[in-house]
Formats: structure tokens, sequence, C-alpha cells
């Protein structure tokens, strides 16, 4: 038996010694609600955690691939977050502001106007929300409805916006609006470029082309039944959809339709942004700027916080318009300032393109042994393994949402926390802290190994091609 495969084993037997723990985690089961997410998926209790790991109380060592949804980009208590906030807390400067102008939000502002793309900050301005993404997105959505004078929004099949009101209308998974009702109307889907699963059948080379064709009839049809609409909203790589990434040539075509047709266009890079994808913002890229920049989770340092940064052209709504109490969040725009220092000093996102590039080519390598990891993209550490059937006819199989859910399962117990998400529930996402290393690399695709491994074997499906 493997080394990795003895700590799979290990690992499952250190469960039976955390009884204390799994007691906490039994009485909060009982107490939380069942629209819990994470905690349903990964049993325990997490007690500390330095860098890209995690401890339980079980003593179980964890690599974290989820980083918070990925709103840790150094990982847990960076060294130098702790002591800015220590400093920080210590200062007797207020930690609450609402929007009053204060020193740390000074140095925030100044920051993240010098991070982003100069054509862009040059005519910006920003707006402090609610300490979530789905609320910048709602202020972002709100922003160009007010601007514009029109209601429609165009999103995209897979998108991901968050939970709330229009956020969620916008949100391509079926799933989180069962039952609520129909929502905020308005919001029309068009086809992503997702190339793995073409929507329109192809087998991936005109995904792009076919796409934008698509939007550019809708928007030009005079029966298309969608009159022009107020944004267009994108995200350059989709998360919580399947780790999808849009080519440069895509986002420049849909940036050019936009323009030509006077449509704000709306980047949410609530989880892309701050060199996770291996620039600082994914629209980079592809050499665009956007009218509005959503940005949230990596913004505040692991601290909520969310803002909206907008061209200056977009600013006509009055005093008031969008609000909320906990927007002057002092110690999350400390610990953001700090972070998007360190990015910049230690070239974080040089180092998650290379770390990127090296853990998606041994993905490739697992996917060659083993035929059921069907498809592996990403970019930078913004990684997706999509789960399969067996092609058929040409085309992919099914995602396997059941033998991904496993795999999860299995890669808990192997020590390696990942995420599902994407159709069906069928995708492995890797979010880990930007600060990984090669060895750190090869850990997780060694713990991989091991869970796909015990997951395919309990399914009693070929393990290996």
């Amino acid at each position: 038996m493997s080394a990795d495969r003895q700590g799979f084993v290990h690992h499952s037997r250190l469960r039976s010694r955390g009884a204390c723990a799994m007691n906490r985690y039994e009485v909060l089961r009982g107490r939380e609600s069942q629209a819990r997410t994470y905690a349903a998926n990964f049993e325990g209790v997490f007690e500390s955690g330095a860098g890209i790991r995690l401890r339980d109380q079980s003593g179980r060592e964890i690599i974290d691939c989820l980083a918070c949804a990925g709103a840790l980009p150094l990982g847990h208590n960076h060294p130098e977050l702790v002591e800015v906030l220590t400093q920080f807390i210590k200062s007797g400067h207020v930690h609450q502001a609402l929007d009053l102008t204060t020193p740390a939000k000074y140095e925030f502002v100044q920051e993240l106007f010098g991070l982003l793309p100069e054509e862009f900050a040059s005519r910006a301005k920003v707006q402090f929300c609610s300490p979530s993404g789905s609320d910048a997105v709602e202020a972002a959505l709100k922003l160009a409805r007010f601007a514009t004078g029109r209601h429609n929004i165009i999103a995209f099949h897979g998108a991901y916006h968050g939970m709330t009101g229009n956020a969620l209308a916008a949100m391509g998974n079926l799933g989180p609006k069962a039952g609520i009702g129909p929502g905020p109307g308005g919001i029309h889907f068009m086809p992503y470029p997702y190339r793995f699963r073409c929507p329109f059948g192809t087998d991936g080379s005109q995904t792009d082309e076919l796409s934008i064709n698509y939007l550019r009839r809708v928007l030009e049809d005079p029966e298309s039944g969608i009159a022009k609409p107020a944004a267009v909203i994108v995200e350059a790589v989709q998360g919580e959809g399947g780790c999808i990434p849009a080519s440069g040539d895509w986002l420049r075509a849909l940036r050019a339709l936009t323009q030509e047709h006077g449509i704000p266009l709306i980047l949410d890079e609530v989880q892309s942004g701050f060199a996770r994808t291996g620039q600082m913002f994914a629209f980079e890229s592809a050499g665009i700027v956007p009218d509005v920049l959503v940005l949230s989770k990596a913004l505040g340092g692991g601290f909520p916080l969310a803002v909206v940064v907008y061209d200056q052209s977009l600013d006509k709504w009055p005093r008031g318009m969008h609000a909320g109490t906990f927007r002057g969040n002092q110690i999350a725009m400390v610990a953001g300032q700090a972070t998007m220092r360190i990015l910049q000093r230690d070239g974080l996102a040089q180092h998650a393109q290379k770390m990127g590039e090296l853990l998606m080519s041994g993905l490739r390598d697992l996917a060659r042994r083993y035929p059921a990891l069907g498809d592996v993209r990403g970019r930078g550490l913004m990684v997706g393994v999509e789960v399969a059937e067996p092609q058929q006819g040409g085309q992919p199989g099914p995602g396997n949402g059941a033998l991904a859910r496993a795999i999860k399962r299995c890669a808990m117990e192997a020590g390696l926390m990942v995420e599902t998400g994407g159709r069906h529930g069928a995708v492995l996402r890797f979010l880990p802290p930007l600060i990984l290393t090669p060895s750190d690399v090869g850990a997780i695709l060694d713990r991989l190994d091991t869970a796909v491994f015990h997951a395919l074997k309990q399914q009693g499906v070929a393990h290996a091609a």
C-alpha cells in the first residue's frame, strides 16, 4: 500500500478519535439551518490554520483548496496581516464608520486605484457596498438601470452573481431559485462560451464565434423580444458555474459589441479578482476596459468588504441611492490594503500563473490515467476538473455529479479540501491560496490521486485507462 493510501486509512481512523469535535459538529448541525452549505459537506470542527493548511480537532492536517471560496489569497493567518491588524485594533481607530472619510479608507482607495489599469482608474468612481459580493452586484445593476433609464439585463448560462434579489435572478443555476417564485424580472440569459459542452452542439472550435453571433442577433433583431438592455453582466472566468474561462477573443468581441450598442459592460470579478487568474484582474488578459467592475472576497484580505468601481459617465444616481451600515468596515480596509500591497510586492499574480500551470499539468496527467476526469481547465489558480461519463458519439458524456461528490469526500479523508460546482455539481474546483509552492502542488496531486482511486473503487468503476 502506498504512503498516500496508508494516509487515507490513517485519516479515516483519526475521525474516530475526534469524538469531542464531532459532538460539537453534531450539536451545530442540529441547530443550524438546512440551507447551510460547506458545513454540510465538510464534517468536523476546524480549529486552526496557517498558510494553505487547516487543522481540525482530531489533529488532521488538511490542504485547503477552497480558501474561503477564494477570499483568502494569502492563506490563513498570514503573519504580516496578523501584525497589521493587531496594530490597527490597538490604535484606537474606529472599526466601523459608515461611509465617513478615515485614514484607513483613504489608504485603501489609493491602493485599489493604483492596482486598476490606468485607462479605467483615470475615469473611475467607487461605491462602497454592504460587505458581500451579492450586494455589490445589486448596486451595479441598480447603477446601470438608473444611468441608462433601461431595465433589461443580459446575463449568461452558468452565471453566478450572488444570492439576493437581482443577483439571484441573474444566476444560471436553477436550484437556489426553486420554490421562491420568478423573482425580479428583466433578466435574459445568453450562451456562455463553454467549449467542453458547446451550447450549440459543436466540438467547441466554433463556440466563441457562435456565442457572440447569437448575442449580436438578439441585440439587432427587432423581433427578438428583448428590448435594449441596461447592461450586460459577465464573469471573465465563471467560478461556481464550473471554472470556465472565457477566451480573450470572446471578451474582446463582447466588449466591442456592447460599445457598438451603447450598453454598459459589468465585469463580476468577485472571485477572479486580485491575482487569482494570473493577472491582477481577469479582464486584463483580454486587454479590455469594462464600464463597471464588481469586487469583493479577496478585496478585504479575508474580511467582509465589497465595492463597485465604475466609469464616471454612469455616476448619475442621487445621494443615498445605495447604502448599507457595514460598508465602512475599517478592519477589512486595513487588511485589504495590506493584502494588495503584498500581492504586488511578492509578484503573486505571476506566481499564481506558474503554479496554476504546474497544477493543471499534473491534473492532466491524472486525467490520462483516470478517464472519468473528462476536462481540466482554468486560469491561474482558478482551476476546474469536470468529472464525466465516457464520450458518446464524439461528444462529452453527461457530467457525473455523484462521482465528483465521492471524490470530494475521499479527498477530505485524504487531507484535501476541494469543492464541487458546475452543471450537476460535476466539477472539482481548486481555489487554493496564491502562496502555495511546487511542493504544495505535488501534495495536492498526490492526495487527489488517492481520492480518485478510492472513489472509483467504492463505486466499482474501472479506475484507470
